[in-house]
């Protein structure tokens, strides 16, 4: 369970990495992508922020991550600029695939197998 703080501190730095990522994300992983931040998990002592990525528009989701850790320094400064003022220690940043979206159309299309086989069966 996330205190109140962990919570606002992880919000504070979904809302500024995401503009960093409308900022600077052309030039790390390319224009024909979209990438958004779905959520930030920040550690009970406030010094690791897992940064939950969405990704569209592309099969090889795992590249965008790996191109945005390889950019890790740069992007931390990035957002330090950001919120410097407003956190006393800029914690440590790492990058998660989020799923979910993908997850939710396997579903779909597995329900939507599942109720055309279903009207198939029915007698008439």
């Amino acid at each position: 369970m996330e205190t109140i703080r962990q919570q606002q501190v992880g919000e504070l730095i979904r809302r500024y990495f995401g503009m960093i990522l409308t900022e600077e994300g052309s030039i790390i992983y390319g224009r024909d992508k979209l990438v958004t931040v779905t959520y930030v998990k920040m550690t009970p002592d406030l010094l690791v922020a897992k940064i939950y990525i969405s990704v569209y528009g592309t099969e090889h989701k795992q590249e965008v991550i790996l191109q945005l850790e390889n950019e890790h320094h740069h992007l931390r400064q990035a957002l330090a600029s950001k919120i410097g003022r407003q956190m006393r220690r800029l914690p440590d940043i790492e990058f998660f695939l989020d799923d979910t979206v993908d997850e939710m159309y396997r579903v779909q299309h597995l329900l939507d197998r599942v109720q055309d086989n279903d009207i198939d069966i029915q007698p008439k």
